[in-house]
């Protein structure tokens, strides 16, 4: 925790890396409760695509969303090599179903660049930025606005963290 601290102080922050539909995503380490392997979901009535289901997580449940699906790639096709990344934001709890967990990052707040304009203003809500690492192109997901466009894709009475 405090080399947390330390590098918010400097300028810096952490990211834990993920693989989506082959593309590079990360989320702040400090909203990221848990990597567990791919458990089977129970599906929920009129859900969202992107709402693969839920998952009892030491008897709580978890809502379970395909990263790959919500990003508009196609359903993820789940084999023992996926993930489930648990994120809590505020009280909110979800599940993000992932090809793999990469990385730990900690880029320089100037080294993040701002999403293009040109991306489509639904999924670019949730886009905080870009950073180059290692001559990759990472995606900086804000989870916040993330889990607030899930409630906004949500069916009417469909349990979405």
């Amino acid at each position: 925790m405090e080399e947390i601290n330390k590098t918010a102080k400097e300028g810096r922050r952490q990211f834990i890396t993920f693989c989506s539909s082959g593309q590079e995503f990360a989320a702040d380490i400090m909203t990221i409760r848990e990597i567990r392997g791919w458990t089977p979901t129970t599906p929920l009535p009129n859900a969202p695509d992107h709402v693969r289901g839920v998952i009892n997580l030491r008897g709580v449940v978890l809502p379970v969303v395909d990263m790959r699906a919500r990003l508009g790639h196609g359903i993820t096709e789940t084999n023992a090599k996926h993930v489930i990344v648990v994120v809590k934001i505020a009280e909110r709890v979800i599940g993000l179903l992932v090809d793999a967990v990469s990385d730990i990052i900690t880029p320089d707040i100037d080294e993040i660049q701002a999403s293009p304009d040109l991306t489509r203003d639904a999924e670019s809500d949730f886009v905080e930025g870009i950073v180059v690492v290692d001559e990759k192109m990472i995606t900086i997901l804000n989870m916040g606005h993330l889990m607030d466009s899930l409630r906004e894709h949500a069916a009417p009475g469909t349990l979405v963290a």
